[in-house]
């Protein structure tokens, strides 16, 4: 059930009545949820144990809370003080079997797109010196990572929902602009459990803002000794999509662009690329880990000159399909607030 603490962010009472018979859906999906959660914890579904400390970082939502990026500057930070790290993924938008797969080895990538999915070419490419691995079963991407790279930590990127591997930490991201969404579970809003489950964070981290009175108040009751970060998605860098020199996002402003993007919350990319002074006069949004045709972007620069597109998208856009358009690729990495204090507390737990 939805929480009456999180109406602040509810729809308009027509979007209410549209949505009514999908309450009975959100109802049983969160109760299953809730079920398995509670049978894992219980020890009546079994959970394995892994030889190493596993960090969680994950969210009660569904897409766009920052997971990856924050992932990547976690297990980058504790590589950088000499800890044996590795990345775990579930490889989402990639084909794969049973069996791990390397995508990074922590010197290169090994492994492309088509196999390794989206978030696991962005994590290798974010954390530089740590090996990253996929598997639809994370224990088994652990267990190689063991192996392989000797890792004494595994950092599970989207894994707070993954009960079948025990972890000594757990840290759950919401972006301030979503929050917990309308507080339905889907299909009638965008949490994966119920709003409850956040006790079980043992870290919360917030991106790009504040949450509203209401919600900290759901954080208050529900997890009040879960450690709190701040952090926000940051640009770094633009390049063009066929190759080239990058610029600074600065170059951004004062300039028209357009949005293409397959994302889950293309709210933050337009935040982001506002932020920086662009203005953003067209947008072409597709479904997460959308699979890019030609005539997905055929006539883009009819609609305007410069276009804007995330690192997750650009593996994905062939240069040659985007015509006499100026299509860039804007980079991005989690920034948190009093980094090195957020890393001394996250060690000391592992210890």
């Amino acid at each position: 059930m939805r929480l009456p603490g999180l109406a602040a962010r509810e729809e308009s009472a027509a979007a209410r009545l549209a949505a009514a018979p999908l309450v009975p859906l959100a109802l049983g999906v969160g109760a299953a949820a809730r079920l398995r959660r509670a049978l894992h914890r219980r020890g009546l579904l079994r959970a394995r144990r892994l030889p190493c400390r596993v960090v969680c970082v994950g969210s009660l939502l569904v897409g766009g809370a920052g997971k990856t990026p924050v992932a990547a500057w976690l297990a980058a930070g504790l590589a950088q003080r000499g800890r044996r790290v590795a990345i775990a993924s579930r490889g989402h938008g990639g084909r794969r079997g049973a069996d791990p797969v390397v995508v990074s080895d922590g010197r290169r990538v090994v492994a492309g797109g088509a196999a390794a999915g989206d978030e696991a070419q962005l994590l290798a490419a974010h954390a530089p010196g740590v090996p990253v691995l996929v598997a639809r079963e994370r224990t088994r991407a652990g267990l190689r990572a063991l192996s392989l790279f000797g890792a004494e930590i595994l950092v599970l990127d989207d894994g707070f929902q993954h009960h079948r591997l025990r972890r000594n930490l757990d840290v759950v991201l919401f972006d301030a602009g979503l929050g917990f969404g309308n507080g339905w579970v889907v299909p009638r809003g965008p949490l994966r459990e119920p709003a409850s489950a956040v006790r079980w964070a043992h870290a919360v981290g917030v991106l790009d803002g504040e949450l509203p009175p209401e919600e900290e108040a759901v954080l208050a009751r529900f997890a009040p000794g879960a450690f709190r970060f701040r952090a926000r998605r940051r640009a770094t860098a633009l390049r063009p999509l066929g190759g080239g020199p990058a610029q600074a996002p600065a170059w951004l402003r004062g300039r028209s662009v357009g949005m293409l993007a397959g994302i889950a919350r293309p709210a933050s990319l337009r935040r982001t690329l506002e932020a920086e002074g662009a203005r953003v006069v067209a947008e072409r949004g597709f479904a997460d880990h959308h699979r890019y045709r030609p005539g997905d972007v055929a006539g883009l620069a009819a609609e305007t000159a410069l276009w804007i597109t995330t690192e997750k998208d650009a593996p994905k856009i062939h240069p040659a399909w985007v015509g006499a358009a100026d299509v860039r690729v804007l980079a991005i990495e989690a920034e948190v607030d009093q980094a090195p204090a957020v890393l001394d507390w996250i060690e000391a737990r592992l210890r």
